[in-house]
């Protein structure tokens, strides 16, 4: 009762002129045992308070209780009774404000207590959790001792949430960190832009807005530092993405794989079969997505530009210790009936499909216009281009620009092309007899 009586602060403030730390963990310890985490809700509303009222006393060394001081509150975020959960926040509220920079070793597990907050069904609390999330993004913003590696994989694991509120909590975060110098978020994209791409597709308009401008900022980034950004390891993120139903998912992963082309070169071409997969449908799109149509025309064009006459010299086994071949369907996504790189690319991606692990190995690849060795997957290529001439469904602009591949892969890797003749002759035979500006292009094939 002494504990939590008005003459609480001055006490506390004793036992730190007196520096008898032993003390002062004694009545934590009693405001968090005996109160905050008491079965009875008047003794944890009292255990709140009291600990808010401790760490104004105690100031600035309130620094060094604050593990004992954080987690009897933050177990108060889970309470069944709304008002305490209110008297949570403003109790957490109070110990933040003035432990300032000494709370961010404790920053994820304050994260979790909020992002849980940031979907409470209470008006009160929902507000009392902004305004603790406002501070804390104060103090990460001036600070420059945030431990962002630290961070990430609780990070990648919320980006997953579905729950509205909580989204809108991830993307203003991500948006915070990106906007302080001292933070690399770029240099971690590719264990959260799955995510990013989930999320735009939210039913909210406002979310969504939110999450183009943080990936919008991304790709600002990506721009002025192409040397440092890991592109392959994203490369099948934005392939998935890329055959998304949502239209804006789409034309963002398509516009985001443009730049990647133009930026990576050939470091994108072992992933040529899955980008085909993803960009050759949308040759055939009518004027209602004009400008998916557009930009997946610039990828085709600029990827086919990738392919030039060393492909067809290369020795195959160096090209195997250079850069990773594209990977199999079951690197691509974890259900394993998936057959072929091709097939492996025409799944929507979630959270158990996408093999985030995966594509997450540090690697470092040149990003200029040089010539480097990389593995052309001329196989899987053609194994994609042949699917869609056998897809009598396919729009005619996909086949057009299906032939204009085989003829430039005849042209560029005539040796290497050589092996599939068989397979492709019977079906360049039946295209001629095709309607339409096919022909022309079949019977140049066949000339060839």
């Amino acid at each position: 009762r002494r504990v939590l009586s008005s003459s609480l602060p001055r006490l506390v403030r004793e036992f730190v002129a007196q520096n008898n730390t032993s003390q002062i963990k004694h009545v934590i310890q009693i405001l968090s045992q005996e109160f905050a985490l008491s079965q009875h809700p008047h003794s944890r509303k009292g255990g709140l308070i009291g600990l808010a009222a401790c760490s104004i006393a105690l100031g600035k060394d309130s620094g060094l209780y604050l593990k004992e001081l954080i987690e009897p509150v933050l177990t108060c975020f889970n309470d069944a009774d709304s008002r305490l959960r209110y008297y949570a926040c403003e109790a957490l509220y109070n110990i933040v404000k003035v432990a300032r920079g000494s709370v961010l070793p404790h920053f994820n597990v304050l994260f979790d207590g909020l992002s849980k907050l940031a979907a409470d069904p209470d008006p009160n609390v929902k507000s009392g959790s902004e305004l603790l999330d406002r501070l804390l993004k104060d103090i990460v913003t001036e600070s420059n001792q945030f431990d962002l590696v630290g961070f990430i994989p609780l990070l990648r694991e919320r980006i997953y949430s579905n729950n509205q509120y909580a989204r809108q909590f991830i993307i203003s975060w991500i948006l915070v960190l990106e906007s302080v110098p001292d933070i690399n978020l770029l240099d971690y994209l590719p264990e959260i832009l799955d995510g990013l791409f989930q999320i735009l597709g939210d039913n909210s308009k406002e979310i969504r807005k939110m999450c183009e401008v943080a990936l919008g900022e991304f790709l600002k980034e990506i721009k002025k530092n192409p040397s440092s950004v890991k592109f392959a390891e994203m490369a099948n993120i934005l392939v998935i993405h890329c055959q998304a139903a949502d239209d804006l998912i789409q034309l963002t992963a398509m516009c985001w794989m443009r730049e990647f082309i133009q930026l990576a070169g050939r470091v994108m071409l072992p992933y040529s079969s899955g980008i085909l997969t993803a960009v050759l449908p949308c040759l055939s799109y009518d004027d209602r997505k004009k400008n998916i149509k557009e930009v997946a025309n610039v990828c085709n064009q600029s990827l086919m530009k990738l392919v030039i006459p060393e492909d067809d010299e290369m020795d195959e086994a160096k090209q195997s210790m250079t850069l990773p071949a594209e990977p199999t369907s079951e690197e691509s996504i974890s259900k394993p009936e998936a057959a072929s790189s091709g097939e492996s690319l025409l799944v929507r991606a979630n959270k158990s499909e996408l093999d985030i692990t995966a594509l997450n190995q540090p690697l470092s690849f040149p990003c200029s216009s040089e010539r480097i060795q990389v593995t052309l997957n001329l196989d899987g290529i053609v194994q994609v281009l042949d699917c869609h001439l056998h897809d009598t469904s396919i729009g005619m602009m996909t086949r057009i620009a299906v032939l204009k591949w085989l003829y430039h892969l005849y042209i560029k890797t005539p040796r290497k092309m050589f092996r599939h003749t068989d397979s492709l002759f019977p079906i360049l035979l039946r295209t001629l007899s095709d309607e339409s500006d096919e022909v022309s292009a079949a019977e140049v094939l066949l000339k060839a």
